[in-house]
């Protein structure tokens, strides 16, 4: 009996040897595999430590390091933009502008995040002779990024609060929306106190310079004939009709004007300049209220009496532009007769009268034009510029209207050499040739 119970002790005792030895292997396991993480990220942080500062250094990066430089910088950071949090990545070292300059983030929208050394090369230093523009943001400058695209930067010259919500309104919306016919965001700079924009580059530059060309050999008289007037005008109603009708809440521009339609270089429109933008209201008939901005002349009637802004406001303003496709002249013109300054108040009586309509058409077009499609461009433009906002049409109806005239155009061109198309298309149209 003894013995037995000897020999139960001595199992017991093994047992708990056996054990003790497993959890002593454990504990060693666990240790080895925290030191060898913890010597992972020590040299993790380390690489990063070192290509942050490689920049700096005085004397020149041995060539074996410098050619695995792209590689030591290819990682990834979880940022915060406002309230939504967006997965970036830094580009590769060819983005950078100069040897030692940060490389471009591209978020996953593909909206690219500059710095303003980047900038400031690309732009030539933002010197004069590289302004093609102003907006209500500010000047607007052509550049070169390294890769060869050709860009235009907005550089924010308004200081203070309105300033920087202009800034994030536009990147904002223009992040969120995506149309043709609205002008293309490639990035944003927010680099200490500078704020700017980049954007497509448009060639032909804005419509009130074709509208209105003040010097060259075109001595002051539009070259812009019927076929691309009523092209921008369908493309330029496609871009008001996507912020009202495909987006929630509603979009509304609230300065829309012939400086902010911009040609491509085959004179294809697309609607710019989102710093006044506001959402609008959900409700039918719904509106917001803001204190009053926009431009002389484009500025709906309630809008600036009450406030209270609506799609209709955005609409009343297209009407304009339309009239200027029309008749040439600028929505307010202080150096000619009283009756005749202001273009809504001129031409609206003139509108709605077939037989009075080619009275007002702009004398630049010389008569190339269809008399038909006048009277009903100028019907449309009527009802787009009516005092009371519940009788101006929606955007989607001026789209449906307009379609028609620039379809049938398009058929007609058997007599004319111009390449004339309702979509974006490649073709640049010829100007001059009208089979009207």
């Amino acid at each position: 009996m003894e013995g037995d119970n000897k020999r139960e002790e001595g199992l017991a005792l093994l047992v708990i040897m056996v054990l003790a030895v497993l959890s002593l292997a454990s504990l060693l396991v666990a240790f080895s595999y925290y030191c060898y993480i913890s010597n992972k990220v020590a040299k993790h942080l380390k690489s990063l430590s070192i290509s942050k500062n490689f920049s700096s250094f005085p004397f020149p990066l041995p060539s074996l390091l410098s050619s695995n430089l792209p590689q030591l910088l290819r990682c990834c950071f979880l940022v915060k933009e406002g309230k939504n949090e967006e997965r970036e990545m830094v580009g590769r070292g060819s983005h950078a502008v100069g040897g030692g300059e940060a490389p471009v983030v591209v978020s996953e929208r593909g909206v690219q995040v500059f710095t303003y050394r980047q900038l400031h090369a690309a732009t030539g230093g933002f010197v004069k002779a590289n302004v093609v523009g102003h907006g209500s943001f500010g000047s607007v400058y052509r550049g070169v990024l390294p890769d060869g695209r050709k860009i235009a930067v907005k550089l924010m010259d308004r200081p203070g609060k309105q300033g920087e919500e202009e800034f994030k309104m536009e990147v904002e919306l223009l992040t969120r929306l995506r149309s043709p016919y609205l002008l293309g965001l490639i990035g944003h700079c927010s680099d200490g106190g500078h704020r700017l924009l980049v954007y497509e580059f448009m060639a032909n530059g804005g419509l009130q310079e074709h509208l209105y060309p003040n010097s060259g050999s075109c001595g002051g008289i539009s070259k812009l004939n019927w076929e691309t007037r009523m092209r921008i005008a369908l493309e330029a109603a496609k871009g008001l009709e996507y912020l009202h009708e495909h987006v929630a809440p509603p979009v509304i521009h609230r300065d829309f004007k012939s400086s902010n339609i911009l040609l491509d270089k085959d004179f294809h429109a697309t609607v710019s300049d989102f710093g006044l933008a506001k959402l609008g209201s959900d409700k039918a008939g719904g509106h917001v209220s803001t204190r009053v901005l926009g431009t002389q002349g484009y500025v709906a009637p309630e809008y600036a009496l009450t406030g209270h802004l609506t799609t209709k406001s955005d609409v009343y303003s297209y009407g304009v532009v339309l009239l200027e496709l029309l008749t040439g002249r600028v929505p307010v013109d202080m150096e000619r007769p009283p009756e005749e300054r202001v273009l809504v108040s001129w031409a609206l009586p003139w509108l709605t009268d077939r037989e009075k309509v080619t009275h007002i058409m702009d004398p630049a077009l010389e008569g190339q034009y269809s008399g038909k499609d006048a009277v009903q461009v100028a019907a449309i433009a009527a009802m787009c510029v009516q005092p009371e906002a519940e009788y101006r049409p929606l955007m989607a109806d001026v789209v449906q209207s307009l379609v028609p005239l620039v379809k049938n155009r398009s058929t007609t061109k058997a007599c004319n050499s111009s390449s004339f198309h309702a979509s974006k298309s490649p073709a640049k149209p010829e100007y001059g040739n009208s089979c009207a």
